[in-house]
């Protein structure tokens, strides 16, 4: 989608993103299976319901995709420094490159990038200037996504009327408890991982700072005015549009901030 696919080699984040597409296919097969499909058959539930689910699913997927591979902000080996910026820009004492301030070294991936808030092994890649808006729409997806599988595995057991209909020759019918105990544990582990990451990266956000810059105190908070959050936001996900921050397909464009801008006013 018109950006640079960017592909870390790492076993341990390998296997931490194979954990998560692992549970994104269980619940996005077993769900619909033994909740969704049997109800809407039955007419206990409209079928708009299971769009939705489906939607938000591929939503999630596409945010934790691209997530994954697009260049969180990369910087070359020369970059170009613009003429009014050059007093805004530092040497990095591990690769030895120019880099503007707000940058920060990865030492997982071995290059430094623009912005960096922190190396996430979830998605196998750092979360920087050009994929932190998608890292936050994967966190709210997947935060909706999970709410809404517990909410329909609560209201299989406790709202819907009994099913009339068992098949019990499928695998999923016979073992339909164990199976529904482990998704329910799955969520909930998750939506309590995810809801404290969301919520860490929007005060973030509103603040205009990095999980780097808290860690280290380099933001001189007195010397620094807030912004409004809207134009936190904004320089985020490259767009005044709000609608268009759900949006995990589009083609970010980034607002022409100077980086001195973030750090002096």
């Amino acid at each position: 989608m018109g950006l640079r696919i960017h592909f870390v080699v790492d076993p341990h984040g390998w296997c931490c993103m194979g954990l998560i597409v692992f549970v994104w296919l269980y619940n996005f097969v077993l769900i619909p299976k033994i909740v969704l499909f049997p109800h809407y058959e039955e007419g206990h539930i409209p079928g708009i319901l299971i769009i939705i689910f489906y939607g938000i699913a591929i939503f999630c997927l596409v945010a934790l995709v691209r997530a994954s591979i697009t260049d969180p902000g990369r910087l070359p080996e020369n970059p170009k420094i613009p003429h009014g910026e050059r007093e805004f820009w530092e040497l990095c004492n591990k690769c030895n490159l120019m880099r503007p301030k707000r940058s920060h070294h990865c030492s997982r991936c071995g290059h430094c990038v623009r912005r960096m808030d922190h190396h996430c092994p979830w998605i196998n890649n750092c979360v920087g200037e050009d994929n932190h808006w998608l890292f936050l729409q994967l966190c709210f997806y997947t935060e909706l996504l999970t709410c809404y599988a517990l909410m329909f595995s609560f209201c299989h057991y406790y709202y819907f009327l009994p099913l009339e209909k068992h098949n019990l020759d499928l695998f999923v019918v016979r073992h339909e408890l164990a199976i529904m105990r482990l998704a329910a544990f799955m969520g909930i582990t998750m939506l309590v991982g995810i809801t404290g990451l969301f919520y860490t990266q929007l005060i973030g956000i509103i603040t205009d700072t990095t999980s780097i810059e808290k860690m280290s105190n380099c933001c001189e908070e007195i010397s620094r005015p807030r912004k409004p959050w809207q134009q936190t936001f904004s320089e985020v996900f490259g767009t005044r549009w709000k609608i268009l921050w759900f949006i995990p397909f589009r083609q970010r464009q980034p607002l022409r901030v100077p980086y001195h801008f973030a750090n002096h006013v």
